[in-house]
This record gives structure tokens, sequence and C-alpha cells, in this order.
């Protein structure tokens, strides 16, 4: 429980009350070496197995947008109807396997500046992700 501390206040500052499935959350988000992308289901299926407790969708799902209000956390839209989330909240660009299901980092120096001509009345570019998604060329399996 080296960590809890550190646990405790995030989810204070995040306006949530540092429950014992909540502090297994971060721990789960947290305390890694690397980065991940995860959906809501798969994040609750890692902490039933890692955690060995049982915590319901809702609060996972509830947590991880209190952490996405404060920086903790980064959504990542990839269509109407589904978010990946990531751990690493710097700017960068993703490749998106679409054979695996799963995001790939990629370094932000790695992708020239995006020059987009059109804008919005009254909106401003925030900022610019890029989502280039990836199928097996068939070419190395020959």
């Amino acid at each position: 429980m080296a960590y809890a501390e550190q646990y405790i206040d995030k989810l204070r500052k995040s306006g949530l009350r540092p429950t014992k499935q909540r502090i297994k959350i971060c721990e789960v988000l947290f305390d890694t070496d690397k980065t991940f992308h995860f959906t809501i289901k798969e994040l609750v299926k890692i902490i039933e197995n890692q955690a060995n407790i049982k915590v319901s969708l809702a609060t996972v799902y509830n947590t991880v947008h209190a952490f996405i209000k404060k920086g903790y956390l980064k959504e990542i839209p990839l269509n109407a109807s589904q978010s990946y989330y990531d751990t690493n909240v710097t700017h960068h660009h993703h490749f998106f396997d679409e054979e695996e299901n799963k995001f790939i980092d990629i370094h932000q120096d790695d992708v020239d500046e995006v020059n987009i001509k059109r804008t919005i009345p009254g909106k401003k570019i925030r900022s610019v992700e890029v989502i280039a998604k990836i199928v097996s060329d068939n070419q190395s399996q020959k």
C-alpha cells in the first residue's frame, strides 16, 4: 500500500470517496511501469483478476470519467458507440489494430503537423490526435 495515500488524494481531488474498490482501480491504472489502453469492460476484468475483488461496471465507469475530467486519463473515441481510455495523457497519436482491437502509441514526433483548412464559426481546435487504423498487409505471410 505504498501508493495508497497518493491514490486517496487523487480520488478526493476527482470528487470521489476513496473506497476499497476505487483504490484498487487506482492501483491497476497507475501502479504500472507502462501506460496502457483499455475499455471499461476490460478494466473491470483486469481489476477482478488482479485484485480478486468484485467491482461494479458503474463504479469503474464513474471513476474513469472523473479521472478524465481531472486530466489523469484520456478518452479515445473509436466510433460513436465505443471508447477506449489511455493512461498516457501526453500529446501523442495512435495506430488502431483492427484485427487485434488494440491501440499502439505513436510519438508526436513521428507524425507531421496536420493542417486543417476548414474552420467552424465560434470554435477553435483544442488538439489534433491522429488515429491510423491498421490491418495485416499479408505481404509478410507469403
